[in-house]
């Protein structure tokens, strides 16, 4: 070990040279080491990332051993625990207090799989140890109930502090709500644009969401009024845009992803999603046939200035799992799973660098 005895502050000396890859700050600056404690022939610390989905979380640690085998020596072991504590948008929603991030998830057109992706993202999020919720936006077309398998799910309603509140339906560890859940499955909601726009201030105001990382928003194709109502009432974290590689699709889903964008919205577009981008069938696994073409998803991503955060495969089974109510990324299913955790890594990288670099979102005045 040399000469000299191994303290708290050389160790912290050390680790003040390891840089956090996307914040570009090192990790004692940022307050992510803690709990350091010092015997003969041991080092141990906590190491506390900015979200369980950290796609670079051993990255980080090996960093953190060179820096002290570097400055140290090498006569001792070393015991890092990584943990997370998900960052904020800031002044957290009156509406939301114990809500961190809320996340839309849009797209200019139907059928793109919007919804399909918002399940296996969120439950993504989930097997990376996040919390998670999901409202279901799309009034007109809720497609959640089916998907997590809980049409026949309803509601309870219990008071707290002299109010009466929604429990929001709890499958497969997501707490989720939908206007599936309170409108039998065969009738057709027909609503006006303001009804609709009150169901959705409903349902942050009067669905008890308790403590969550992350809030979903599967919003309905388009640019609408719930749109609008969105971005009056809270505070969104982000936008993520979801298109097919296809030309008429690429086009809706540049109108929706510049509506966030406009001067009185700003909200953050974080990237885009490629759905269907290419088809793989199961008795050939290493095969790609492009059925919608090529290059839409990169194409979206470069008008509006951001990353492609992933391309996901038309398979079978995620089909499949829809039907069944059952998102595939809850399986091992080694190209899809695969997918998803990537694409939701990415997303989760995106949210903690917005929140360290870029002012809170304020719910706006739109006219």
């Amino acid at each position: 070990m040399g000469e000299f005895s191994i303290t708290k502050e050389k160790i912290l000396a050390a680790l003040s040279t390891v840089e956090e890859p996307d914040l570009k700050k090192d990790l004692v600056t940022l307050n992510m080491i803690r709990e350091v404690e010092v015997s003969l022939d041991q080092v141990k610390f906590t190491v506390v990332l900015t979200t369980p989905a950290c796609p670079l979380k051993e990255l980080i640690k090996q960093r953190c051993i060179e820096a002290l085998q570097r400055d140290l020596g090498t006569g001792f072991e070393i015991i890092i625990h990584m943990t997370s504590n998900v960052t904020a948008n800031a002044n957290k929603s009156i509406m939301l207090p114990g809500v961190k991030n809320i996340i839309a998830i849009s797209s200019g057109k139907g059928g793109v799989g919007k919804s399909t992706v918002t399940a296996n993202l969120a439950m993504a999020l989930k097997k990376a140890g996040a919390r998670v919720g999901i409202l279901d936006a799309d009034i007109s077309g809720p497609s959640i109930p089916i998907m997590f398998g809980a049409e026949d799910m309803q509601p309870l309603v219990a008071p707290r502090d002299g109010k009466n509140y929604i429990a929001p339906i709890m499958q497969y560890g997501i707490k989720m709500i939908s206007i599936g859940f309170l409108t039998p499955a065969d009738s057709a909601v027909v609503w006006r644009g303001p009804m609709a726009s009150q169901a959705l201030r409903q349902f942050f105001g009067d669905v008890d969401w308790g403590e969550l990382d992350y809030l979903l928003l599967d919003m309905p194709p388009g640019t609408s009024d719930i749109h609008l109502t969105l971005v009056q009432t809270v505070p969104v974290s982000g936008a993520v845009v979801v298109t097919t590689p296809q030309k008429v699709a690429v086009a809706d889903a540049t109108k929706g992803g510049s509506m966030f964008s406009q001067g009185n919205i700003n909200v953050p577009v974080l990237g885009v999603i490629e759905n269907m981008s290419y088809f793989t069938p199961a008795e050939l696994p290493e095969n790609k046939y492009y059925i919608f073409g090529e290059g839409g998803g990169q194409q979206l991503a470069d008008k509006l200035g951001v990353e492609l955060l992933g391309q996901l495969p038309i398979v079978q089974k995620i089909r499949e799992g829809g039907d069944e109510g059952r998102p595939i990324t809850m399986d091992d299913h080694e190209l899809v799973t695969t997918a998803f955790m990537d694409v939701a890594e990415k997303l989760a990288q995106k949210i903690a660098i917005r929140n360290a670099t870029m002012p809170v979102t304020e719910p706006v005045m739109v006219n």
